[in-house]
């Protein structure tokens, strides 16, 4: 076994609509009489994951129509957040964030709430199962109106502390840029609920300075694009803003137009504070193995490095002072016993 399977692993940024198994797309449309395209494993992956050939995060996001069919039910909740889990333990994920879009789930007449409770269902199911501890993270989209996101935030509320680790704009960077969601954060603020937003990926640098200092975050999904303006850069070093940086789905969405002009190289040797995931383990067809190994062939990452990100990430995390450092303590055990 080599060092990258054998080393925890943490997860920050993982989309639960991005990462269902083709199987359990298959049952769940079965059970519940959806029509798909193919009902052949191999086949239905051409329609739930994107290949080299991607063009822009639009035609990423078009991805995730199909498998928002399947997530319509409390069954079908908690069994795709349950499988999150135990997909991540196989590749020795010791801590998953687990991010998802309520309002995109209740077709079925489910409130925020529902959803929200039964993803945290499944994701403590898995955790149970497997050891491996799940938060989730409730997502706002960018297009949808401040009242359906106030309701993401109010219903968020009332699981802090019950399984939710923060909230999250995601969506459309380019047309919904993140001044125009102050309000909402506002609110996710005044509960006192942690703020990460999806900036600098589809948008310029400017969004990740609005997204610092207007609405609150204290991590930013992504951030692939600060290098645009070094006073943005000089931001996220000094207030130490973990970035969640998904090295292959910024590739595919063209935030970075090659893994050879994708800038974590540069973001980690600047000091800035850099962690790796894997943002759709379907839609992306990835997982945490195969991102650090990205970083370890592509990039020249050494074991040590790897290592570094990994504590990164749960320094990061959004679990409240005990928990975090009950993880950083076995991280750092783990870490020694391998080396």
């Amino acid at each position: 076994m080599d060092f990258i399977e054998r080393m925890p692993k943490i997860d920050l940024h993982n989309h639960l609509d991005g990462s269902l198994r083709p199987r359990t797309v298959i049952e769940i449309a079965r059970d519940e009489g959806i029509e798909l395209p193919t009902y052949d494993e191999k086949e239905l992956m051409k329609y739930l994951s994107v290949g080299d050939n991607c063009e822009s995060l639009v035609e990423y996001l078009e991805k995730f129509d199909l498998p928002l069919k399947c997530l319509q039910s409390e069954k079908a909740q908690r069994r795709v957040a349950k499988e999150a889990v135990e997909d991540a333990a196989k590749h020795n994920v010791k801590y998953i964030e687990v991010r998802f879009a309520p309002q995109l789930m209740t077709e079925k007449g489910m409130t925020c709430a529902d959803v929200i409770r039964n993803v945290i269902s499944g994701l403590l199911e898995g955790e149970k199962e497997t050891g491996t501890i799940a938060r989730a993270i409730v997502c706002c989209m960018r297009h949808h109106s401040d009242e359906k996101n106030l309701e993401v935030i109010r219903a968020a509320s009332e699981f802090m502390y019950r399984g939710l680790g923060g909230v999250d704009l995601a969506g459309d960077e380019a047309h919904y840029p993140p001044q125009l969601f102050k309000r909402v954060f506002d609110e996710a603020n005044k509960y006192g609920i942690p703020v990460t937003i999806h900036a600098g990926e589809a948008g310029g640098a400017e969004n990740v300075r609005v997204a610092i200092e207007e609405l609150g975050a204290v991590r930013i999904g992504h951030g692939i694009r600060i290098n645009e303006d070094e006073s943005v850069v000089n931001l996220v070093k000094e207030r130490k803003i973990p970035l969640e940086i998904c090295v292959t789905s910024n590739v595919q969405t063209k935030a970075a137009p090659s893994f050879e002009q994708h800038p974590v190289r540069k973001y980690f040797d600047l000091g800035l504070n850099v962690t790796v995931n894997t943002d759709n383990t379907t839609v992306s067809n990835t997982d945490m193995k195969r991102e650090l190994n990205i970083l370890k062939n592509k990039f020249g990452f050494s074991n040590s490095e790897l290592m570094q990100l990994q504590m990164n990430a749960a320094r990061a995390a959004f679990l409240d002072k005990p928990e975090k450092e009950k993880l950083l303590s076995e991280l750092k055990n783990s870490f020694e016993n391998i080396i």
